[in-house]
């Protein structure tokens, strides 16, 4: 039937014909207990990672493209009456891959069926360049950052910690930081700006002292919203004759290399690569250009967003 919706050919059809299902389980086998519930077939959900990946399809979509499309089931070797899985499934993977640090799995599988197909060959030609990977948060300036932070901490101290949190909190508290803040919402005046982020600057100190406190349960004050928030108050604030004071440029504001943008992703930083400028990371891609062979991707590297791209070419050829 596929060759039937598929007269004149179909990049599916030709891949599973040509290269076979491509990974196997035994390749992933490490990643998933040996007792408990039968898990979907590791290296259909490879592959459906992959086919997601190059069609820009969300979860649902890609299970949904499992269920229904016969190019796709003709790829995974599934029959059409298959009902596929539901669509979760496809995140627990990934969340496998990522705590098992077994990314390169799936591309070090592709490496290997591209050399048994002479794809690739020794000594060939390659160049690396490098692109952009957004942060999956939402992009602050520094007023809004610092709000945020202290909001997501006295929101995550309610969760584990209410009895705790109770006599801490300040009568302004509630209205100040129940919503999320947002730069159009913010203060208009520089005036009435440096008094806001002055409020909140005294605020992240008094619940910080009070975390501090030897009365303070000692599991309280390593939670990461707990340790973010000391992180963002000392880049963002100092102490001046025991007051808090909001840095400016020539206060030493911390370089973009170490400068916290998002309390839900301490690791995303400012960059900039020619005209382009985003918060996140920066993913260095080495792929082969020999003329007479289909250009394939052999290395991937991500490093944080200011990493110069020079920087990362020596280890980039040792890799390789």
């Amino acid at each position: 039937m596929a060759r039937q919706a598929f007269p004149r050919g179909n990049l599916l059809l030709s891949l599973r014909d040509k290269l076979g299902p491509v990974f196997d389980d035994d390749r992933f086998a490490s990643l998933f207990p040996s007792k408990g519930q039968p898990a979907a077939a590791p290296w259909r959900l490879a592959l459906v990672t992959l086919l997601q990946f190059a069609e820009g399809l969300s979860d649902r979509g890609a299970a949904d493209a499992v269920r229904g499309r016969i190019d796709w089931k003709y790829l995974l070797g599934l029959s059409l009456t298959d009902p596929g899985f539901d669509s979760s499934v496809l995140s627990e993977f990934r969340t496998r891959l990522v705590a098992g640090a077994a990314e390169t799995l799936l591309l070090d599988a592709v490496l290997e069926i591209a050399a048994a197909h002479h794809l690739l060959k020794a000594g060939g030609r390659q160049r690396t360049d490098a692109t952009h990977v957004l942060a999956a948060a939402r992009a602050l300036n520094r007023l809004e950052c610092v709000h945020e932070t202290l909001r997501h901490t006295l929101e995550v101290l309610a969760l584990v910690a209410p009895e705790w949190l109770l006599p801490q909190v300040l009568p302004h508290w509630a209205e100040a930081y129940e919503a999320r803040a947002f730069d159009d919402r913010l203060p208009r005046s520089a005036t009435k700006r440096a008094a806001w982020v002055q409020q909140i600057g005294e605020d992240g100190h008094h619940l910080l002292a009070a975390l501090a406190a030897a009365a303070t349960p000692e599991w309280l004050r390593h939670l990461p919203a707990a340790e973010m928030l000391r992180r963002v108050c000392v880049q963002q604030f100092y102490l001046a004759d025991g007051q808090v004071r909001w840095r400016s440029e020539r206060d030493e504001i911390p370089p973009a290399a170490r400068l916290i943008n998002s309390p839900y992703d301490a690791n995303a930083r400012y960059a900039c690569k020619r005209s382009t400028t985003w918060i996140g990371y920066k993913v260095h891609l080495s792929e082969t250009c020999d003329e007479e062979r289909p250009r394939i991707i052999t290395a991937v590297q991500t490093t944080a967003g200011p990493v110069a791209d020079s920087d990362v070419t020596a280890p980039i050829h040792t890799a390789l």
